[in-house]
């Protein structure tokens, strides 16, 4: 997992209420156990017209202005539905590194911070003029402190956000849960030691 300390990014706008995770990947796209071929099939039921593999020039993903964008940018309650891990890693796989949302569906905020997904959530008037900085200007950039819990606006407004202790620690680490027990090994084989009848 890559180490999260800050990052900096123009954003990529989703502004749709609800997104669910079938939504995110379909199904037809978790016959795979690995995270190679996910990014093909990520919103594909937006990406691409009808029946077809061809972009969908309406949908955000496809414009020339979205681009390079690490930060992706969903409406109200995003990633509800099944319990998939296939869509942090479908978003992660495309370049994502994190989500801004007023909320999250609980299952998909745990397997994104697991897998090194920062889900960002805010204030519905900080939500909404993300939005309106990003249509004004598709270059705007903001800055995501993990260290500090903060989101940095093009005005310099910062804006605070939560994260449970240990997922933040693992994300500015770079390690998941079972890397994390692995870095304290010296201090198990100490306790086994210690507590050996």
């Amino acid at each position: 997992m890559e180490a999260f300390k800050t990052l900096t990014s123009k954003m990529m706008p989703v502004p749709i209420n609800d997104i669910d995770t079938d939504q995110i990947i379909p199904a037809l796209y978790l016959k795979v156990t690995s995270k190679d071929g996910l990014v093909e099939g990520l919103f594909s039921n937006w990406r691409y017209l009808p029946g077809t593999k061809t972009d969908n020039p309406d949908f955000a993903i496809n414009k020339p202005e979205h681009q390079g964008a690490t930060i992706l940018v969903g409406g109200d309650n995003f990633g509800t539905g099944s319990s998939r891990e296939h869509a942090p890693w479908a978003l992660m796989g495309y370049g994502f590194k994190a989500i801004i949302s007023t909320s999250f569906a609980d299952i998909f905020r745990s397997n994104s911070l697991k897998n090194g997904l920062l889900p960002v959530i805010v204030d519905e008037e900080t939500h909404k003029q993300i939005f309106s900085l990003i249509e004004e200007d598709p270059e705007t950039a903001v800055t995501i402190d993990l260290v500090n819990q903060l989101l940095t606006l093009p005005d310099g407004r910062e804006v605070s956000f939560p994260i449970d202790e240990f997922s933040k620690k693992c994300m500015i680490q770079g390690v998941d849960q079972l890397g994390y027990l692995l870095g304290m090994k010296d201090e198990i084989a100490a306790y086994e030691v210690a507590n050996a009848k």
